[in-house]
């Protein structure tokens, strides 16, 4: 079973104008999320991950008023963004909440499970 793991961090802790420069602790928080990554690697179940741009950096494109409207930045206020996301393939739910529990316990951000949906969804 796939799931993506997508990891959040507050806002206010990510400044638009330094986010190309990570602080010290992004660094050891990275560090940290790369053992996991070896781990997932070792046995397999590691697919993907990827950090995300600031969202200062996004655009948004949405349909208002039966048109569709482009816009720099991201769609609303957040006071967590969304900050990286992973792929891994797991035999089951549980699993992937193991997985998950310890990075968050680690890295002391929330993180949001949810299911990859397969060839059999149509």
């Amino acid at each position: 079973m796939k799931f993506l793991l997508l990891g959040y961090t507050p806002a206010e802790a990510w400044d638009g104008a330094t986010a190309d420069v990570p602080s010290e602790d992004a660094l050891a928080a990275f560090a940290e999320y790369q053992k996991f990554e070896a781990e997932l690697r070792a046995t397999g179940e590691f697919v993907s991950a990827e950090g995300l741009g600031h969202p200062v950096m996004s655009t948004t494109v949405q349909k208002a008023d039966g048109k569709v409207v482009v816009t720099d930045g991201p769609y609303a206020e957040l006071k967590e963004v969304l900050a990286s996301f992973a792929i891994i393939d797991v035999s089951s739910l549980d699993r992937a909440k193991d997985i998950v529990a310890r990075m968050v316990d680690v890295l002391g951000e929330p993180m949001e499970i949810r299911p990859i949906m397969g060839d059999d969804f149509a």
